[in-house]
């Protein structure tokens, strides 16, 4: 058990493993092991070429990085989280 009460989900070496796990009650399952995945549907159809200062560049990297992403999706995040909230 972890250390919120819950249960990992464990490796899976078929389908058919998973699809079982799934068909239980999963309500205790421990959701701390989860990462948030965003997924992206629109067509990018331009580009963005910048300069910037390395320690910047560094920072937004490292920030990316915790959230577990590459940094170009961060930074796009960013930019998408700023225009929707205006």
């Amino acid at each position: 058990m972890s250390d919120s009460g819950g249960r990992k989900v464990p490796k899976f070496k078929t389908d058919e493993e998973a699809e079982a796990f799934l068909m239980q009650d999963l309500s205790d399952l421990d959701l701390a092991q989860f990462k948030r995945h965003h997924f992206e549907f629109e067509k990018k159809e331009a580009q963005l070429n910048m300069r910037v200062p390395q320690p910047l560049l560094d920072a937004v990297k490292d920030r990316a990085k915790a959230q577990g992403m590459p940094y170009t999706r961060y930074i796009r995040m960013l930019m998408e989280r700023d225009i929707a909230a205006k």
